[in-house]
């Protein structure tokens, strides 16, 4: 079975309409945190009963709407499929944000064929922003065409997020590595977000060890068709065991890659 344009072009209408009502969701059962369980899945790796409840609804809206696809979501969504389409989602990306009242944490939805990430719909509820993206389509926030930012290494402000999988001493070695050219460099705990950031040129550039295919894939989308770069997560089956993340404008990420000996495409 194969997907067409006209597939995909439904399929992102329907994940961006359902990344907003995700997000609203989440930000209801915020609202009552006395309410809100927490507990955690490994060190510093929070989940709450709103992860849950809002991954089920993203699940259900989408199995509705295009009940031959495959899904995979951080909180345990393994659904094979027949299309050749597959939907990582997150249903909170950032959730010791979330549950601690900060802003940075959103909903990302995206669709992987045939080893390529197609589309992706990005909701952060605190900025009220929808970004949204489909390959050879462009990257938006609220309909608004977005572009990377093209600014030199130096005068670059670059997210650097931990991974536990990698030793502390490795992040802390990347950390001085950027700092070393000049650059400033940020950690804001959803990788989700800051690579809408990245796409939209509030920030330059991103690198994480190691990520989960629901942790980027629609924030991949949203690099590229704003022009940026980013390497080829899906390799080595990125989609099912993870992979490292470089993204930023063309320029930049050739620096960015050679800093952190990670091999441009």
């Amino acid at each position: 079975m194969s997907i067409d344009s006209v597939g995909l072009a439904q399929r992102l209408l329907a994940a961006e309409a359902i990344a907003l009502e995700a997000g609203q969701l989440a930000a209801r059962l915020l609202a009552d945190r006395a309410a809100l369980g927490v507990s955690l899945k490994g060190a510093q790796d929070f989940v709450s009963t709103a992860d849950v409840a809002v991954e089920q609804l993203i699940v259900g809206r989408l199995a509705a709407a295009f009940p031959a696809d495959g899904m995979l979501g951080e909180e345990g969504t393994d659904i094979k499929g027949i299309s050749g389409a597959i939907w990582a989602i997150d249903p909170i990306d950032g959730t010791s944000n979330f549950v601690a009242g900060r802003p940075d944490w959103c909903v990302s939805i995206g669709l992987v064929v045939a080893g390529w990430a197609q589309l992706g719909a990005i909701y952060q509820p605190s900025q009220q922003a929808l970004y949204s993206a489909r390959r050879g389509h462009g990257a938006r926030r609220n309909g608004v065409p977005l572009r990377v930012a093209e600014r030199p290494l130096a005068q670059s402000t670059v997210v650097l997020e931990y991974s536990s999988r990698v030793r502390p001493e490795r992040h802390a070695a990347h950390v001085l590595s950027l700092l070393g050219t000049g650059a400033e460099y940020r950690r804001n705990g959803s990788a989700a977000v800051a690579l809408a950031q990245v796409a939209e040129g509030t920030l330059d550039g991103f690198f994480e060890a190691h990520l989960n295919a629901w942790d980027v894939t629609a924030g991949l989308v949203l690099v590229a068709e704003a022009g940026g770069r980013c390497n080829d997560f899906f390799a080595d089956d990125g989609l099912r065991k993870g992979n490292r993340v470089i993204a930023a404008a063309p320029a930049l990420f050739e620096r960015l890659a050679e800093l952190f000996h990670t091999g441009a495409i």
